[in-house]
């Protein structure tokens, strides 16, 4: 049944109900109106307007369920859909809004595999400008700077005493410059993630974080971790070098615990602080690249308040914390 017609039913059922009760019912209306008869006719009017509109509520309900559904969806979290009414078996709504809601679930599907593909391709290229742009760190100003370490020694080297001190003073900063450009390469292209593994990879960009942040970081790596592409041990590496980024600048974290284990087919990142917490709000341009980071690997990405308590064994902060929960699927061929 179209939705004009349940409509006009519905309408058509209340007036037909209110026909049949004033012709077999014993009532009549005089001249002048009585008041016993007014009130028996606006009680009346009162129960066929309140039967109308809940029917109608009931028959428009998931029209109503699309536009909420318009208001809140998000490309970044995908899986959101709505029921086609009578696909179970069950009414709601005439074929016009079950067709609405086919044709409304089916754009999604289509909106979140486009975003997918493009984010894939606009992180894909970002991670190759990353590599280029190391390398050319590493291989140009690193090297240039090195040279310059050596030219500064043998200056020192050979100056007499006033002017060796301040030879050995820019030997220093250069070398401190050298070791900033040379972390600024770890951070743009991890070199360890390609040589040594993931693991290896999270443990070094861990121990770099505590040492230049002053938190302290807890570790559980499972031993018996499966085999990724490279695309998701990038993802997962991403997902964590953001997560800590963000620990030490807005959640004014004193402790941070990262884990990654086997969970089933998957394996589970996660990175929990007991900073002051996260509102689902104040989400920024970092989470929503980790949200689309994750959409690259297929991965599902959990953000939510935790315990310190609970999570973080002694709960140092003072606040609820941030828990950041990565879930990565195992390739097949390694289940």
């Amino acid at each position: 049944m179209s939705l004009f017609w349940r409509i006009f039913g519905l309408n058509a059922l209340v007036l037909g109900t209110a026909t049949a009760l004033l012709l077999w019912a014993p009532v009549t209306v005089s001249v002048p109106v009585l008041l016993t008869e007014a009130v028996i006719l606006v009680g009346g009017l009162a129960v066929m307007l309140v039967a109308n509109g809940a029917l109608l509520r009931w028959g428009l309900a998931p029209l109503g369920r699309l536009t909420r559904l318009m208001t809140t969806v998000d490309l970044l979290r995908p899986g959101q859909r709505l029921p086609v009414p009578g696909a179970d078996g069950g009414g709601g709504g005439g074929s016009e809004v079950s067709e609405l809601i086919r044709t409304f679930n089916a754009m999604l599907d289509r909106l979140e595999h486009e975003r997918a593909t493009s984010s894939a391709r606009a992180l894909l290229a970002q991670e190759a400008e990353r590599r280029r742009i190391a390398q050319e760190l590493h291989d140009e100003v690193g090297q240039s700077m090195t040279a310059i370490l050596l030219v500064l020694k043998r200056a020192a080297d050979d100056a007499p005493g006033p002017l060796r001190e301040d030879l050995r003073q820019a030997q220093e900063i250069t070398r401190e410059s050298l070791d900033e450009v040379r972390r600024l390469v770890r951070r743009l292209r991890p070199g360890v993630l390609d040589d040594l593994g993931l693991v290896s990879a999270l443990t070094s960009l861990t121990q770099d974080f505590a040492t230049h942040t002053g938190l302290r970081v807890v570790r559980r790596f499972d031993a018996d971790l499966p085999a990724l592409g490279e695309e998701s041990e990038l993802v997962l590496y991403r997902v964590a070098q953001e997560s800590l980024t963000n620990a030490a600048r807005h959640a004014d974290a004193r402790r941070v615990e990262v884990s990654l284990r086997r969970a089933g087919e998957a394996v589970v990142l996660e990175i929990a602080d007991d900073g002051r917490g996260i509102e689902a709000a104040c989400e920024g341009a970092g989470i929503r690249g980790m949200r689309e980071r994750a959409l690259l690997a297929g991965a599902t990405l959990d953000i939510a308040a935790s315990t310190p308590a609970t999570t973080l064994g002694t709960g140092i902060g003072t606040g609820v914390g941030t828990r950041i929960r990565l879930i990565t699927p195992v390739p097949r061929k390694q289940l």
